[in-house]
């Protein structure tokens, strides 16, 4: 089955009780279901498997990797706002459990929160470690939005609507 998602062609079909679903990257319904039918003769000759999703980056390396280039280059005129972010990264590190696990580990709640029990255990107040968290998420927002190309949820088309509206107001 094909589908139209904005102005390019998608299809979507099971195979051997997996959802097998990618993007055609083309406006012409005719070479769609083409390579919807290349696919899926490809997939009954045994010559490509169901394709294996990209390994997830850990928190360090996002963070590291794309988290603190966009800040530095998102905050370089608010340098207080890039100092904010830079520290709390700084203070994420420093708690190697959670920096190690992926962006897609079952038990990566787990580890958040025995990282703010820990941070506790240490006598930071409850703003100070809130703080904390307020970077982390906005690290996992966006790590959700760079990492899910071709799936994008509607909390990131909308942020990357708004960011791309702000940057044509005065300030």
């Amino acid at each position: 089955m094909i589908y139209k998602r904005g102005k390019v062609y998608w299809y979507k079909f099971q195979w051997n009780g997996k959802l097998v679903r990618e993007s055609t990257k083309q406006g012409n319904d005719k070479v769609a279901r083409q390579m919807e039918a290349a696919h899926r003769t490809s997939l009954a000759k045994g010559e490509v498997g169901i394709r294996e999703k990209k390994r997830a980056p850990t928190l360090g390396e996002f963070a590291t990797q794309q988290f603190m280039p966009w800040a530095e280059s998102t905050f370089a005129a608010k340098v207080k706002t890039w100092l904010y972010y830079r520290n709390g990264v700084r203070r994420l590190q420093m708690y190697a459990p959670l920096i190690s696990s992926a962006l897609d580990e079952p038990q990566l709640g787990e580890r958040i929160s025995a990282y703010i029990a820990q941070r506790q255990a240490k006598g930071l107040q409850v703003a100070s470690i809130n703080r904390e968290l307020q970077v982390l998420r906005r690290l996992l927002h966006l790590a959700e939005c760079s990492t899910g190309s071709d799936t994008e949820n509607s909390y990131c088309r909308q942020r990357k609507r708004q960011d791309i509206s702000q940057r044509h107001r005065n300030r």
